[in-house]
């Protein structure tokens, strides 16, 4: 691969530390999430959080550029992501993800096959975690 981007960031602590990016632009405290076993403090975030941010804003584009390849007339475009993290059978933590699409602007089935497109061929996170994490991509 011939990385036309590349980025930095570096975290200190742990899940209780802080994340900063080489720019500076990223530079957040984290907390473990209570339902883990940490404090939870407010105003921090955490490893989940960041990854579904970046999932969200990663597949919403690869669902634009589906929409663009095809054509589609969007009127409006939004992805929730919601990452979860726990045990896995084999008692090791794992993540499962459930992505939100909604498409404005096109009918159900153009959507779903613009999800499609989107998560099958597009979306590098998609494709980064593909046969490691549990994706669910539903249409609202």
């Amino acid at each position: 691969m011939n990385a036309q981007y590349t980025t930095t960031v570096t975290s200190s602590g742990g899940r209780e530390g802080h994340v900063r990016s080489a720019d500076g632009v990223l530079d957040l405290p984290l907390s473990m999430p209570k339902e883990l076993g940490g404090s939870g403090k407010p105003g921090t975030t955490n490893p989940e959080q960041l990854f579904a941010a970046g999932y969200a804003a990663c597949f919403e584009n690869a669902l634009l550029r589906a929409a663009r390849e095809q054509k589609a007339k969007l009127s409006g475009s939004s992805v929730t992501a919601t990452v979860g993290i726990g045990r896995r059978a084999d008692g090791r933590f794992g993540l499962e993800v459930a992505l939100t699409v909604k498409l404005d602007g096109v009918g159900r089935a153009e959507a779903e096959a613009l999800a499609r497109a989107a998560h099958e061929e597009i979306c590098p996170y998609s494709r980064a975690v593909r046969g490691n994490v549990d994706v669910a991509v539903t249409v609202a």
